[in-house]
């Protein structure tokens, strides 16, 4: 007779404790897996870049949020969609044939592509695309960033209708390496002489870790295994489920070269800025943009000066335009978007927009001390908000807003994905959902808990590495970076002082006082004196970190943070954890989890550094990725069937959630910083490099094997 389980009931008083401490332990796990990156960044920040992270109250929330939302997001995932998919993939072989479950693997590829939080940083990287340079980039990612979805979701649903092939026929992992690859290769190629497909190429190789993350590779593990078992290859290399990691990081970019191809007929070439916002040019412009008002708002928040000209015209509407950034908050805001007048007037204006609007300032100063009463209501906040120290706004109604779409988002994810699972449970499968109320318990945290994760993904982790990323190339240029501007009326020069530099040059030098009531000495420019007003405007700049002479040292510096900041991550990352004991268990000791942590750490460490330097020297992504990807398929070809399957999956475990984001927004602020087009290509990088130091460890694993065995049998033939 079969036993039946009863629930055991505990009182109040009992529970709470118990509930508080298994919450305590979770939160301690990503703590842990978010602490020392985070620890490391801001270090970084305060004692190389000499500088505090701005807005720090809203980076540490938005830590705090990624936290909160990870912990309860895995913990449904493991508690509501992992079992679905498990249950499935055991089932599925016994009641349908091959091509119901290649059908359903698609399926089920692109539905847990769209719940992986890392899809969503994607459409967050847009910002720094124009759609006059890469108008095809801009298209992917502002305008029709669907496609670019759509893509990644269709490659990685063909690369699980493969794996569920591979699992149930037994078929090995290197003969979809030996074609994938120098296919992808060949096209990498062929997009690099074209003028808009070449910007194209490092976003496609980046999609192949982003696609790989905490829902796909569990739910399509636990099928596969359950598929491999079913089938009767228990002693096959894919029945472990190695390889479809793999797969998962290929077709995707053969996904997004296939739409690239199709949207490149219809997007028009790179042009110059002052072509694009030309008058000529404005109905195709607006066309592309949707309105008017998008076309003017990218000519101030992504176009130098002379978008702003160009689409003006008239120099005198042009200068009223830059006047009412100060006198009209709510203009401002229509104009500049999240950027305040202060950081709009570092990163876009040009020296007479930083004079007209300095001026500006200085008239509106002296009205606000000599009538107090005029600016002492509605005025007075515009005119403090529109000061030149006033920060970034997240959102005009504050993070909640941010918290409702990414919830509506995360509903539109999610809830696809568990109906598939139950469709083909109950409906296929006739079979019943166990356990209902964990199930409903575990997707309803997963929905919260995705919300709240690329919530503070946006607020923290991206805010984070972006100002990283805009602030690290200081290290290694050689001259100062403005800060701000003021304008000193009825300069008095009698207050200057002289003195002489170390080459014996007298220099005149005045004094202020900066925001900490320091006094400063600053030396004394003529070209800023105006003669016939006497005015001076006092430029503020930063000091050249280091000296100006050691820009090399500065470049070493930034390597060496990139390299650290791949190996701390990686070594936090748990799926690298759970892919060392698997090695571990499968080579019964021989290969110990620490050695294959810090062998993919040091990949991806080094695979950071190189997308750095790819950005800092500007160098196409073909002269990396072809011989990279070669090199891999020579080692592919000396090494054993089952530690390919584990080197190459190395490759997508490594980019997680809190990896991908600050990777791809410091790749994005450097380039920015350098006014390098494009600023993808660095988690391609991350994924490269792990896979070639994995497969250099396995073939001296192997080489050290073989040689004990030689050695055994020579000792046993001279017995």
């Amino acid at each position: 007779m079969a036993t039946v389980r009863k629930k055991m009931h505990f009182p109040l008083k009992v529970a709470l404790p118990m509930v508080w401490n298994y919450i305590k332990s979770k939160l301690k796990e990503q703590i842990k897996a978010v602490a020392f990156i985070i620890i490391y960044l801001v270090a970084f920040k305060l004692i190389v870049l000499q500088s505090a992270p701005e807005n720090a109250f809203q980076v540490a929330f938005g830590v705090g949020m990624v936290v909160l939302g990870l912990a309860m997001f895995l913990e449904g995932l493991f508690l509501g969609l992992m079992p679905l998919g498990d249950r499935v993939g055991v089932q599925l072989p016994k009641k349908t044939n091959i091509w119901v479950i290649m059908f359903f693997g698609l399926l089920l590829g692109f539905g847990a592509t769209l719940a992986e939080p890392s899809i969503s940083t994607l459409r967050l990287a847009g910002e720094g695309v124009t759609p006059w340079a890469t108008p095809l980039l801009y298209r992917f990612l502002e305008l029709e960033t669907n496609y670019l979805v759509w893509a990644v979701g269709a490659g990685v649903g063909v690369a699980v209708a493969c794996g569920m092939a591979r699992f149930y026929f037994g078929i090995g992992l290197k003969p979809f390496i030996y074609i994938l690859v120098p296919i992808l290769l060949v096209i990498s190629c062929y997009f690099s002489f074209d003028e808009n497909l070449k910007y194209i190429i490092n976003l496609a190789w980046d999609t192949g870790g982003v696609t790989t993350g905490p829902v796909t590779v569990p739910l399509v593990l636990a099928m596969g295994i359950g598929i491999s078992k079913a089938s009767g290859k228990k002693n096959s290399a894919a029945a472990s489920g190695l390889g479809v990691v793999t797969l998962a990081s290929l077709f995707p970019v053969l996904g997004v070269f296939a739409v690239a191809l199709y949207l490149n007929s219809s997007t028009p070439k790179p042009m110059t800025e002052i072509e694009f916002f030309s008058e000529a040019y404005r109905p195709k412009a607006i066309q592309m943009l949707g309105s008017e008002d998008a076309l003017r708002a990218i000519a101030f928040q992504r176009g130098s000066s002379a978008a702003r000209i160009s689409y003006y015209g008239d120099l005198e509407e042009y200068k009223k335009v830059i006047l009412s950034l100060v006198d009209d908050r709510k203009n401002s805001k229509k104009f500049l978007g999240n950027l305040s007048l202060f950081e709009w007037m570092n990163r876009k204006a040009n020296e007479e927009e930083k004079k007209i609007i300095s001026e500006r300032f200085a008239e509106k100063l002296e009205e606000f001390n000599s009538s107090s009463k005029k600016f002492q209501t509605k005025d007075s906040k515009d005119f403090k908000a529109n000061q030149p120290n006033s920060t970034i706004e997240t959102s005009e109604k504050g993070w909640f807003v941010i918290f409702a779409k990414e919830f509506r988002a995360a509903i539109f994810a999610v809830v696809p994905l568990v109906l598939l699972l139950l469709v083909v449970l109950v409906f296929l499968l006739k079979d019943k959902l166990k356990r209902a109320d964990e199930s409903i318990l575990g997707i309803s945290l997963s929905l919260i808990g995705m919300a709240i994760l690329t919530t503070g993904i946006q607020l923290g982790l991206s805010s984070l590495g972006d100002q990283i990323g805009r602030t690290l190339p200081m290290v290694y240029k050689t001259e100062a970076q403005e800060t701000g501007r003021f304008l000193f009326k009825n300069f008095n020069k009698d207050a200057m002082v002289s003195a002489y530099n170390h080459r014996g040059q007298l220099n005149k030098y005045f004094y202020v006082v900066d925001d900490s009531n320091n006094i400063k000495a600053v030396p004394f420019d003529e070209k800023r004196y105006d003669k016939t007003t006497g005015n001076y405007e006092y430029v503020r700049t930063t000091e050249v970190l280091w000296t100006a002479k050691l820009s090399l040292l500065g470049i070493a510096l930034v390597c060496i943070f990139a390299f650290g900041m791949g190996y701390g991550s990686t070594i936090a990352e748990p799926a690298l954890n759970a892919l060392g004991i698997t090695i571990e268990e499968m080579t019964v000791g021989t290969v110990k989890r620490s050695k294959v942590v810090g062998t993919v750490s040091i990949g991806v460490g080094t695979g950071l550094l190189v997308g750095v330097c790819r950005l800092i020297l500007d160098i196409p992504a073909c002269w990396l990725l072809v011989p990279g990807y070669l090199a891999l398929l020579v080692m592919t070809y000396y090494s054993d069937e089952e530690f390919t399957g584990l080197a190459w999956d190395s490759g997508g475990v490594t980019t997680g959630p809190i990896t991908v984001p600050l990777v791809l927004a410091m790749g994005l602020g450097i380039g920015g910083g350098l006014n390098v087009i494009d600023g993808f290509g660095i988690v391609s990088m991350a994924s490269l490099f792990p896979i070639l130091t994995m497969l250099a460890f396995g073939i001296r694993i192997r080489r050290r094997q073989n040689s004990h065995l030689i050695d055994t049998e020579e000792a046993n033939d001279g017995k």
